[in-house]
């Protein structure tokens, strides 16, 4: 098949191997209908913003599409941390048959790098096929050779079949299991030692609460349980930008213990999932059992409103959180990051876990809160 792009990348596509996407795109070596010359041509172009709303109703409509992918992630990055954006879409027969959002990051962490997507757990390549699939991906080398990058780095939910990808497994799991309308039904399915924490809680008197006005003391108190786990904490713009964006798909769940805020999460909605992603609870308050209370109460509302999934995020393996969200009654699903490593550049290991960062770890974990909200907003841009 031909492939071609547009003038504004640049760059002409060539033949190279063929691979599928799971979880609703071609997953194996498929033959696809052939079609006649010139009406199966492939543009691949830059995304504009007259673009953006057919892009966000193929992402929504695409089986492995998700909110990472769509527009408003774009926007919210941009405006946050200033980096630079690249999105392409392919086009056949004037419609969107693929998208690949790529970020272009500088950071001594990350080093020269394009990613999809930054700071988020999901991204990479949306294709209605395999031919489509390698024109983005051939795109997305070129924009990255380009730019001098290292590597392209696309955070796939589900693995492209590429033998010109290296694909790294062991770094990073998913955790997503159902909820259900009735709250009995999903409670039971947690283990056991979880409910025990949830009732101590309960007797506790920990009551959840929605409130997407009280940002600020929820920003204290992920502020607060960040620096604990020696991270730097981002921006409260990233918080603003997100509830601006997402508008009624996303929320701030805080749990008081006697009208204290002791713990909250903003999370996110999207089709029939719902995905706390940031989250925390004030150290000095983990007696409570807080942080069980908090997700189950999420668990809870999300089922009661019909949402049929719950998305724990991503974690390192055999990290605290990993073994929190097993203990939840969670099963980890290997997330298959995937790299075009450039110029015999070799596979990052960005992994903040490596020994070589523990002792920056130990000395945040120190540092006085306010000084964390001061710096932490200006290195985390360096941690994509």
């Amino acid at each position: 098949m031909l492939h071609a792009l547009e003038e504004e990348i640049g760059t002409a596509l060539g033949n190279g191997s063929r691979a599928g996407v799971e979880d609703g795109l071609p997953c194996e070596k498929t033959r696809f209908p052939s079609r006649e010359a010139g009406a199966d041509m492939i543009r691949v172009k830059k995304l504009t913003l007259q673009d953006e709303a057919r892009w966000d109703r193929f992402v929504d409509d695409a089986e492995a599409g998700t909110l990472f992918h769509r527009t408003a992630w774009k926007r919210i990055i941009e405006a946050t941390f200033e980096y630079r954006s690249h999105y392409l879409f392919a086009m056949r027969n004037e419609e969107i048959c693929g998208v690949l959002p790529l970020f272009h990051v500088r950071s001594w962490f990350a080093g020269n790098a394009v990613i999809s997507t930054p700071f988020a757990v999901y991204g990479g390549l949306l294709a209605q096929d395999e031919e489509v699939e390698q024109a983005l991906l051939n795109a997305g080398e070129a924009f990255a050779s380009e730019q001098g990058a290292d590597y392209l780095e696309l955070r796939q939910r589900f693995a492209c079949r590429n033998e010109e990808l290296q694909t790294r497994e062991n770094l990073y799991c998913t955790f997503i299991k159902p909820i259900y309308t009735l709250p009995e039904q999903t409670f039971s399915e947690l283990p056991r030692e979880a409910r025990r924490m949830v009732r101590k809680a309960e007797k506790f008197g920990l009551t959840a609460r929605f409130d997407n006005l009280r940002l600020p003391e929820f920003y204290d108190i992920y502020a607060n349980s960040v620096r604990s786990l020696g991270t730097p904490v981002f921006p409260t713009a990233l918080f603003e930008h997100c509830l601006r964006e997402f508008k009624d798909e996303a929320d701030v769940l805080l749990i008081f213990h006697e009208d204290r805020p002791v713990a909250g999460v903003l999370s996110f909605y999207y089709r029939d999932t719902v995905l706390p992603y940031y989250g925390g609870s004030l150290p000095t308050q983990n007696h409570l059992a807080p942080n069980n209370f908090m997700y189950w109460s999420l668990m809870k509302s999300a089922g009661e409103r019909g949402y049929k999934f719950f998305d724990f995020g991503r974690s390192k393996n055999s990290t605290g959180a990993f073994h929190f969200k097993r203990h939840m009654g969670f099963e980890q699903i290997p997330l298959p990051y995937q790299y075009r490593m450039m110029n015999g550049a070799q596979l990052p290991n960005n992994n903040p876990t490596n020994p070589k960062f523990q002792l920056a770890i130990k000395l945040w974990q120190r540092m006085p809160l306010g000084l964390t909200k001061v710096l932490g907003p200006r290195l985390v841009r360096q941690f994509p």
